[in-house]
Formats: structure tokens, C-alpha cells, sequence
């Protein structure tokens, strides 16, 4: 019989680990698919219940089973996420709603269950061993334990969005007749089956000026893809600081001056490769001109901002055309350009990247990888043309995760291109357009971007 040591229970956290990361969004996985909810919530189940038998009793059949259940995962995810063999929607997109690549920390947790069960089948009986030795087998475990544990936790926590609930929400309206003065959630595009959410706030009806209201879309933040989503709140909104774009102030401010804000979220990379997150952002803009009547919205007046990945993705609406190949799902009758881009401290060129922090090389690396022709693709910089959209262009000159060089040659070039283009270098601000005694000061950025998206979309 298998003793309780410390490599056995280690495995048996890894496991069980690894089932809370993909259990902990379940309910939005069941509303996306309830076949693989099912199958989720079967093998969730199974691994917690292996997983307690064997701490009560650890015989070496409950040990197999317990490694068998956790290497079920590990095929499921293969079959899935990583080859695609089974048929979507991938079911792992609601692991990775806030982080793109916690459905790997959860495979690997699961790995490392497998191994660790199988050693402990195989090994752990043996009771012959000097104490010694078994001291220092359970220093070599430490490590391991202790990334284990660390891995769970960052797993669950960002799976189920600091425990707010991750993934598609369970109540959403439809695009029509939405209430003045509030936020409405509403599903916008199903791409592959993956529904995609956005809230869209209205203006009260005194603030609307006319029957037909201009539009702006936040895109949130986080590196190419990888991080964040749209709410305002939980562990996605913590990772993206809504704040560092000014959402809540610009926001309010629109909305006063009769401006409809939708706020999206999209599938975040490594989980789903890159372009997903611009295919998304198209299809958000479209789905916006296609409900234009119903949403009130004037369709040839819609603009986009957002800060970090958000004004890259921004900046992509504006530039990439229907030739970039983006263009993808639904509402393909219409246009996914947008008539103005604020664009706060987004990267320009990713093939080029030498120049920011560890984080943001980190960040690029995981969503876009190493290979130039992705990165060239991913980058603003190739899609810089004519065009009658216009730029206002922010960033902190003491921004050292993406480098106010990036802004100032994408400036440099939409000038060169004729494109109607403003640039600020922002005093006394980093990686954000939020610090106390910056200059121009939060406020008053709120008003020259309130004033520039006014000016253009009028």
C-alpha cells in the first residue's frame, strides 16, 4: 500500500488543483455548450472523488485511478484546445476568459498529477529507506509542492475571475429597445461557437442629441490579447486597470454628451491564436452597424479606444481593412472600420520590441510567439495607409513597458500617410494616463479625448 508521503499528497493537490481551475467557470461553459459541461463536470467530479478515496485510503488502485482520471484531462485537452479533433466550441475558452493561457497551467497541474501518482504507485510502499534518504526526498519535493500550490491557486483565481464569475455571463438582452441611462450586456458575435459578450451603455434620453447616436468601443487592455476582459470589476479588471484608460470618467462623459459606449470582450491569446482577439474586435464593430436602428446608434459614426494590447486593437480597427484578412464570422455585409481611434500608449511595431520591460517581453512572447511574420502581421506598423479615420495618439513619457518611441513613430508615420493625427507625450505618467500630477492631468485628458471623439464623430 502506497504510504502518504509528501510526493503523493503533492499529486494528489495537483489533481484535484487542476479539476477546481476547470470547474470554477463551469456554469459559463454550460451556457456555451452543455455537452462539455457535462463532460467537464463528469471528469471534475470523478478526480475529486478519486482524489478524497485516496487520501482516505491510498491503495495502489486508487492511486492509478486517480493518475488515469487526471490523464483523461490531459487527452481531453490535446483532442481539444491543442489539435482540435473533437468538435468545437473549444471548451477550455472559458478557462482563459481573464488570462489566455490558464488552460496550460491547468494541463500542467494535471502532468505533474499524473507523474507524481504514478511514482507514488510504483515507489511509495517502500518502506527500507534510511531516514536520510527519505528526508531527502521530501526536500526535493519541497519545491515542487510549493509550484504546485501556486499554480492552483493563480489557476483558480483567474479562471473564475477572482471568484466573480469568468466567461459569458448568464443574463443578456437582446440588441433592441435597450433602457436609457444603464448598462445592458448583450451577446455580439459566436465565433466557432465561443459566444462574446459586451455591455453597452446608453446615454439618457435628455443627453441623446438627435435620434441617432455616435458610438465608441472600449477595447480593454493586455499585452496582444493575453490578459483581461470587459468588466469593471474581479481579477480580469485588477490585471487591466480600466482606470490607467480612463474608462469610468470617459465614460460618464460621453454618455453626457449622448454618445452610446460599448465595452467588449474577446478571446484572449495563447488560448485562441492570434488574430482572434482583432477578428473579434471587427466582428463587435460590425455587430454594432448591423443593430444600428435597434441600438439607436448613427452607423457611419462609430469610434474606438483603449490603452495598452486595447490601443493596439484600436488602432488595428482603424487601419486594417478588409484586405488584412481580419474580417471573419459574422455580419460580413458590413463594415468593420471605425472613423476615430484614440490610442492610448499601444505597441506599433512587435517585431521590434527589444526596448520594454521583462513583463512586456513575457507578455509578447506568450501571445504572439517568436516567428517575425506573425509579429509583422500582429503590429500596426503594416497597416498604416490613407485614411480618413483619425488619431489621437497618448503615452507616458516614462513608460517602460511600452516605450514612448512606439507612439511617436506610428505618429511619425499616419503624418507621413496624410492621416489627421494628434500626439501627446504625456509628463509625469508610466504604463498609464491615471497619475497624480501628471501632465496634462487625468481630467484634462478626459476632456481632450471626450472633445476629440465629439469633434470626429459629430
Amino acid at each position: 500500500m502506497p504510504r502518504r508521503s509528501l510526493l503523493l499528497i503533492t499529486a494528489l493537490v495537483s489533481s484535484m488543483g487542476g479539476a477546481a481551475v476547470y470547474l470554477a467557470p463551469l456554469p459559463a461553459l454550460w451556457r456555451t455548450s452543455w455537452s462539455y459541461g457535462l463532460l467537464f463536470a463528469g471528469l471534475g467530479a470523478a478526480q475529486l472523488v478519486v482524489g478524497g478515496c485516496v487520501l482516505a485510503r491510498p491503495t495502489r488502485r486508487r492511486v492509478l485511478l486517480a493518475a488515469g482520471s487526471a490523464l483523461a484531462v490531459v487527452t481531453l485537452w490535446v483532442l481539444t484546445g491543442l489539435t482540435g479533433i473533437l468538435p468545437g466550441p473549444d471548451p477550455w475558452t472559458s478557462v482563459n476568459t481573464a488570462v489566455g493561457f490558464i488552460d496550460v497551467i491547468c494541463v500542467a497541474l494535471q502532468i505533474v498529477a499524473v507523474a507524481g501518482l504514478t511514482l507514488a504507485s510504483a515507489f511509495g510502499h517502500r518502506t527500507s529507506r534510511s531516514r536520510l534518504s527519505r528526508v531527502l526526498a521530501t526536500a526535493a519535493v519541497i519545491p515542487l509542492t510549493l509550484i504546485v500550490l501556486g499554480g492552483a491557486l493563480l489557476g483558480v483565481t483567474a479562471s473564475s475571475d477572482g471568484f466573480s464569475g469568468a466567461g459569458f455571463p448568464g443574463g443578456t438582452a437582446q440588441p433592441r429597445n435597450l433602457p436609457a441611462g444603464q448598462r445592458s450586456t448583450v451577446e455580439y458575435c459566436r465565433p466557432d461557437g465561443v459566444p462574446l459578450a459586451m455591455d453597452i451603455y446608453t446615454p439618457t434620453s435628455s443627453a441623446r442629441k438627435g435620434d441617432l447616436a455616435p458610438a465608441v468601443v472600449y477595447v480593454h487592455g493586455g499585452g496582444p490579447g493575453v490578459l483581461g476582459s470587459r468588466k469593471l470589476t474581479g481579477f480580469s479588471a485588477t490585471l487591466v486597470n480600466p482606470r490607467d484608460a480612463l474608462f469610468v470618467p470617459l465614460l460618464r462623459q460621453l454618455n453626457a454628451r449622448g454618445f452610446v459606449v460599448a465595452s467588449i470582450d474577446f478571446r484572449l491569446t495563447p488560448g485562441t491564436p492570434w488574430p482572434a482577439p482583432v477578428q473579434d474586435a471587427k466582428c463587435a464593430v460590425r455587430f454594432l452597424r448591423a443593430h444600428a436602428a435597434d441600438l439607436g446608434i448613427d452607423a457611419g459614426r462609430i469610434g474606438a479606444w483603449g490603452s495598452s494590447g486595447g490601443g493596439h486593437l484600436s488602432a488595428m480597427l482603424g487601419l486594417a481593412g478588409p484586405e488584412a484578412g481580419f474580417d471573419q464570422g459574422q455580419y460580413l455585409e458590413q463594415s468593420s472600420a471605425v472613423q476615430a481611434v484614440v490610442d492610448m500608449f499601444g505597441p506599433y511595431n512587435l517585431a521590434d520590441f527589444d526596448d520594454t520591460s521583462p513583463f512586456g517581453h513575457f507578455i509578447v512572447q506568450v501571445g504572439l510567439g517568436s516567428s517575425p511574420a506573425i509579429r509583422r502581421a500582429a503590429s500596426t506598423s503594416s497597416y498604416v495607409k490613407a485614411t480618413s479615420t483619425s488619431f489621437l495618439i497618448l503615452h507616458g513619457a516614462e513608460d517602460t513597458d511600452v516605450t514612448p518611441r512606439n507612439s511617436i513613430q506610428f505618429a511619425e508615420k499616419l503624418r507621413s500617410a496624410g492621416v489627421a493625427t494628434t500626439f501627446i507625450e504625456v509628463q509625469g505618467t508610466g504604463h498609464t494616463m491615471a497619475t497624480p500630477g501628471q501632465h496634462p492631468s487625468a481630467e484634462q485628458l478626459t476632456d481632450l479625448v471626450a472633445d476629440f471623439f465629439a469633434r470626429t464623430l459629430s
